[in-house]
């Protein structure tokens, strides 16, 4: 005989005027068939990533609204000036320019998602899009790991080796920069959502997050996640590990040939910009290798703060890289002030032009 075991789970936070609202979701299915258990595993999943603070959600929407506009807006401004400016078709800014697509392509892929799950509560996911924003999230987060690694290095080589410096950074130098961003990133995180993809979920299939990370999804599993967690260490071992190691021993080695060759106000100069760019990336891989960490090592972080970590890793780097890497940059903003004169002459020149007629 057939026997069905339904269990369901009831996540009841309170709305926004103190009514409960409960999200019924299945927890497990399971049929039991001549007395052996057969898991039935879910391929719907629901969001909830602020459960402390879920009545307050519509609220939430405001602040991470503003901060996606912030970061489409000032990197697609970046991208612009770059673009526009013939004297920044070099090997930094094309780095730089690279990191501002990133930037804008990762949040892109959560936050707008998010949005809808705070005003409308469409909070549900299938499988295959989750796996697919997983890849997606991880991978470029990847790649701006190694951008970094390559912006670090290109300034090792103007200012540590700068009479080599057109050798070292060359055509040649980009085209193996991007072969082993693509072996490394996407080897690596196709390996993790391939050991994601066959798992079993029979528990419960709410996700404790606002987007698909990885050890939030895979904790749900009712299969052994020994693997998936061997994974989850193995990529903070890869780039945060070997990434940070490189650009902090890049930026040590730059601070000590500028203060060397260096006097008064350079000297400054030259430790006060190496010393913003290395505490924008300590916060990226910082925060990064908490959120990993947190679920790897079950180390006990409250689910409303470890939700909040994960989506800071994800829009603060993208938010401040185009003022640490742009206007803060004094090429870049000779630029974009050079434009925004240019195109205030031109609406003076409309304005008298329309007068005289």
């Amino acid at each position: 005989y057939t026997r069905l075991v339904v269990v369901y789970l009831f996540t009841c936070p309170l709305g926004s005027r103190g009514q409960t609202q409960c999200i019924y979701a299945p927890v497990q299915l399971a049929s039991v068939v001549n007395g052996g258990p057969s898991n039935i595993s879910h391929t719907k999943f629901l969001f909830m990533g602020f459960p402390e603070t879920y009545k307050y959600r519509r609220l939430l929407f405001l602040p991470f609204f503003l901060g996606y506009i912030l970061v489409v807006v000032g990197n697609s401004l970046l991208l612009f000036v770059i673009r526009n400016t013939e004297s920044l078709h070099s090997p930094m800014y094309i780095l730089v320019s690279a990191l501002a697509v990133v930037d804008i392509i990762v949040p892109t892929a959560i936050v707008p998602a998010m949005l809808l799950t705070f005003l409308f509560d469409l909070n549900e996911i299938s499988l295959a899009g989750c796996l697919t924003q997983m890849f997606i999230t991880h991978f470029f987060s990847s790649v701006e790991s190694t951008i970094l690694l390559a912006m670090a290095f290109d300034r090792f080589a103007a200012i540590c080796k700068p009479l080599h410096y057109t050798e070292i950074m060359n055509s040649s130098m980009f085209l193996k920069l991007l072969l082993f961003t693509l072996i490394r990133s996407g080897t690596i995180m196709l390996a993790l959502v391939a050991l994601a993809a066959p798992l079993s979920f029979c528990g419960s299939n709410v996700i404790h997050h606002c987007y698909c990370d990885h050890m939030a999804l895979v904790s749900l599993a009712c299969d052994s996640i020994a693997k998936n967690n061997a994974m989850g260490l193995a990529v903070i071992i890869c780039f945060v590990g070997i990434d940070i190691s490189v650009i902090f021993f890049s930026y040590v080695k730059i601070l000590y040939v500028v203060l060397g060759a260096a006097a008064g106000e350079d000297r400054w100069k030259a430790f006060h910009t190496c010393a913003t760019h290395l505490m924008v990336m300590m916060c990226f891989y910082f925060v990064g290798s908490i959120t990993f960490l947190s679920r790897n090592l079950h180390i006990p972080i409250p689910i409303d703060v470890n939700t909040f970590l994960g989506v800071m890793y994800i829009v603060f780097p993208a938010s401040v890289n185009p003022i640490i890497y742009g206007v803060r940059t004094k090429e870049i903003r000779n630029a974009l002030l050079k434009m925004f004169k240019i195109n205030m002459n031109r609406v003076s020149i409309v304005k008298v032009s329309s007068i005289k007629i």
